[in-house]
């Protein structure tokens, strides 16, 4: 949760965060350094902590550290310390419970057969469920994440060859992950049978590459090769790549909230290009909630490419009548109580020649608390805008996510308690409209939510959930805050 210190942690709160971003490479001297540029790519999806471990045909390495990856992974760090041609890195946002250095990923233990690294982008939903029998049995465990489970089961299958031992492990567990995991010999990606995180496959001059998107490939040069379908399982040796799939086929259930927010816009997800799907969710919104208005503004940044899409659907002005500061993170501290109020301020600033005078229409990705839109609402006001009309590019979002993505409880989106109407009267805005959850579907190439089997997981729109919820079963959907502090997130 946002340090609550910082001047900004209500703000923080009040938004999702991003789950984490997994990165592997094998056959490659620089693999380190490597692996740190491709998270780089993936800060987005993680700023509390980053880990790295690689493999130089004699030892494995580890570095793990606190902060976003240009401060803590410097030259000395990567370059001279961590040596070998094969490594796996992660990046993470910590869950309540899982901020301290026990809980940075990769995972790495000695087994019976040598070293064994794992790092996880999801959130396994038995993971409470499977430690308390691994507990019984003898097992111990050094942290309160969800992904040291699977290390666990690794170590303690009576399977014969790692192969083995990992698909043994997988196998029991639920929910959604997207796993990078290296040994001496091999690295590892799998998916859950539902494919809801995503991870792709790569190549780089002959070195192959696994990574939860595209634009980290980008970073590097390296070739998109294709996405790891889910339920599969691909082993990386010095012989090149095979294919296995553990599990039984089951229909696919993707992330849709991967399209509104998660992905970067230069991602290519699932076949579909993230910055071309949320232009088309800003047309979708804007055929559905059409408003006289002077000018569409976005919420910077994850409302832009929406706002984009509404402005051309509507034939009506796009302007940044809010600029963004990006040199102000969760960590700032300020200098005193007396400034708290400034949060939304240090983060946003109203551009008062735009908005003056004007009907503004402010599009952004989601509403979650609603604090922050009410606070961003009233900053447009207070620059002159005549009429404040929001327009939300996702559907209402009324149930925690239990997949990876840190989201209050179920009582606390505003969503959950409040109408439409309602919710417009908190944030004090003329008028509110959301996408719906047909609108949505379309603007991702489906015709609509097929509701005996929808096509993508939308449980925080729906609150259809499309696996088991062991460790949450009569919670009426509020996310357990105890030792789960989820292997992504």
């Amino acid at each position: 949760m946002a340090d609550e210190q910082g001047v900004l942690s209500a703000e923080a709160d009040d938004h999702f965060h991003d789950e984490c971003g997994v990165f592997g490479i094998f056959g490659r001297q620089d693999a380190a350094a490597i692996v740190t540029l491709g998270l780089h790519a993936l800060q987005h999806r993680g700023q509390e902590a980053a880990g790295i471990v690689c493999y130089d045909g004699t030892q494995f390495h580890v570095e793990r550290h606190v902060g976003l990856i240009g401060d803590t992974f410097t030259k000395q760090r990567v370059i001279d310390s961590l040596k070998g041609n094969r490594a796996i890195g992660h990046t993470r946002y910590a869950t309540t419970g899982g901020a301290g250095m026990r809980n940075i990923q990769p995972f790495f233990a000695e087994l019976a057969d040598g070293g064994f690294a794992i790092a996880h982008n999801g959130n396994i939903t038995n993971a409470m469920t499977v430690q308390r029998v691994l507990q019984k049995q003898g097992s111990i465990f050094s942290s309160t994440s969800d992904t040291e489970t699977i290390l666990h089961l690794v170590a303690t299958s009576k399977e014969r060859d790692l192969n083995a031992r990992f698909i043994d492990a997988v196998r029991q567990i639920e929910g959604a992950f997207s796993l990078v995991a290296l040994s001496s010999k091999k690295m590892i990606g799998c998916r859950d049978p539902l494919g809801i995180r995503p991870l792709v496959l790569g190549d780089l001059d002959g070195a192959w590459i696994l990574a939860s998107e595209t634009c980290a490939l980008d970073i590097i040069g390296a070739r998109f090769v294709r996405d790891v379908k889910p339920g599969e399982m691909v082993v990386v040796t010095t012989k090149g790549v095979e294919s296995l799939f553990p599990f039984e086929q089951q229909k696919t259930r993707f992330c849709i909230f991967e399209y509104v927010y998660f992905a970067r816009p230069d991602s290519s997800v699932e076949g579909r290009n993230v910055y071309e799907v949320r232009k088309r969710i800003g047309a979708e919104l804007a055929r559905e909630n059409p408003v006289e208005a002077d000018l569409v503004v976005p919420v910077p940044d994850s409302g832009t490419p929406a706002a984009i899409g509404f402005s051309q659907e509507a034939n009506m002005p796009f302007e940044l009548g809010i600029i963004r500061n990006h040199y102000v993170g969760r960590t700032f501290i300020s200098p005193g109580d007396s400034i708290r109020h400034m949060g939304v301020k240090l983060k946003h600033n109203a551009n008062r020649r735009m908005l003056e005078g004007k009907r503004v229409v402010l599009v952004d990705d989601s509403i979650v608390r609603g604090t922050t839109s009410q606070k961003i609402v009233q900053m447009v006001r207070d620059a002159g805008a005549r009429e404040v009309h929001m327009r939300i590019a996702s559907p209402p979002t009324r149930a925690s996510c239990f997949y990876g993505v840190d989201t209050p409880e179920k009582s606390k989106l505003l969503a959950s308690r409040m109408s439409v109407e309602e919710m417009a009267d908190f944030i004090r805005v003329d008028s509110l409209g959301f996408l719906s959850i047909d609108g949505l579907y379309r603007a991702v190439g489906e015709a609509g939510r097929n509701n005996e089997q929808p096509q993508f997981c939308d449980a925080c729109f729906t609150g259809d959930y499309p696996t088991r919820l062991a460790d949450f079963e009569g919670s009426d959907n509020v996310r357990t805050l105890s030792l789960l502090a989820a292997g992504g997130s």
